[in-house]
């Protein structure tokens, strides 16, 4: 049974940057691709980046790139997603994901709620203005 444990939400003031973990378990994890997603109140989940467990490769939404980035650390079975200069409309809660196979698709495709097919519970992170 895979699970993925989001850590390292919280409240923050605009302009700070914050780190949040996904610690994955209950498979080996060097096939799949791994993503972070968020929802913001009203609002549909949206894709915010994409890693590639074995190869790193790296994927991002339009809106954080050059602010976040994702990485793994194969030996602790951990995704991060830094986030810098967060902004107001960075709130939201988000998610991590997991794709089965995901090693074998193209990162800049996996970029759709429909595409993982195991998610956490999410942590909330709140910017202020």
């Amino acid at each position: 049974q895979v699970q993925l444990v989001e850590s390292g939400g919280g409240l923050v003031q605009a302009g700070v940057s914050l780190r949040l973990s996904c610690a994955a378990s209950g498979r080996t994890f060097t096939s799949y691709a791994m993503g972070w997603f968020r929802q913001a109140p009203g609002k549909e989940r949206e894709f915010v980046a994409g890693i590639k467990w074995s190869s790193g490769s790296t994927n991002y939404a339009v809106s954080v790139k050059g602010r976040f980035t994702i990485s793994r650390d194969n030996a602790k079975n951990t995704v991060y997603l830094q986030m810098n200069s967060l902004k107001p409309e960075d709130t939201a809660v988000y998610y991590c994901a997991a794709r089965r196979g995901g090693a074998f698709r193209a990162i800049d495709v996996l970029t759709t709620s429909t595409e993982y097919d195991y998610w956490g519970q999410g942590t909330q992170v709140t910017v202020s203005s």
